[in-house]
Formats: C-alpha cells, structure tokens, sequence
C-alpha cells in the first residue's frame, strides 16, 4: 500500500477492525518512512454482468441508477429508506446468483417490479406504466385490477 503523504511503499498496519456486518475491514497504517497514518478500507468487490438494452447495446451495471429507478417511483410514499435498500440487495443478489456475464434490462425491469409489487402497490403501477410504455387507459385498467384482484384462499373466520 504507498502512502497517501509521501508516496513510499512502505507501510505498516497498526490496527485492523471488521464493520458490523462483517463486509468491510478497516485498516490503521502508519508510512515507515515519514510516519504520518492513515486508513484503508477492504471489501469484497464482485463483479456483476453486463446489461443488455433493448437495443442490443451493453453497458455497465449501476447500482446508482437501480438505486434511482426504485426511488423515483417510490417517490413521495410511506416506504423506509432501508426498505428500499434491502429491495435493492435482493435484486443485485439474484443478478449475482444468475452466474451470467450478461442479463438483460428487460429481466433486471421484471425483478424491480417484483419487489416494488411486494413495497407498495401504487409505486408498481407507476414504474410498470413506464416499463412497459402504456398507450392507452386500459393497459393501467388491467395492471391496478392486477394488484386489487385478492389471492383465492379460506375464507375470512365468521365472529
């Protein structure tokens, strides 16, 4: 590691602690060679594929703009910020778990949609209305009957 002061290679650490979660390693250094110290941070960089547009371009995948995606259609409704971010790590957990080097934007759309159905409803009809470029009232008919339709099941303990 070169020492951010003075350029030499020669440092030593002189304490190391893991985050809470146990994903991040701190180090303490001190330069050998003009003494000053500063710290380092270790964690685990995986390497997650490639997206393919619909256009057949490929880009890299940005957890910044996944990250926005969610919130903008989250914008202004009642779900916690660590809500959001768990969603966030489900999704980038099965892109990972995929084991492709590429995946397309239509599959990371349907997995954002997943979890949106799962946070609230009204966020859900609002990305699916831009995802999947409604033309007319009847495609938001189908989609709000969607996520009103309650699941079949017993019914409801008579009191």
């Amino acid at each position: 590691m070169h020492c951010p002061f003075c350029g030499a290679d020669n440092t030593q650490v002189t304490d190391t602690r893991e985050n809470e979660d146990g994903d991040t390693v701190r180090r303490r250094r001190r330069c050998l060679s003009c003494d000053k110290r500063f710290t380092t941070y270790e964690r685990i960089d995986l390497k997650m594929p490639q997206v393919v547009k619909k256009n057949g371009s490929r880009t890299d995948y940005s957890h910044d703009k996944l990250l926005g995606s969610l919130s903008l259609a989250l914008r202004k409704r009642p779900v916690t910020a660590e809500s959001v971010d768990a969603a966030v790590d489900r999704i980038e957990a099965k892109l990972l778990s995929l084991g492709e080097r590429e995946v397309g934007s239509e599959r990371i759309g349907e997995l954002v949609m997943r979890e949106l159905k799962k946070l609230d409803k009204v966020a859900y009809i609002r990305f699916a209305s831009v995802y999947r470029a409604f033309e007319d009232v009847d495609e938001f008919s189908e989609v709000i009957r969607e996520v009103t339709t309650k699941p079949r099941g017993r019914p409801p303990k008579a009191s």
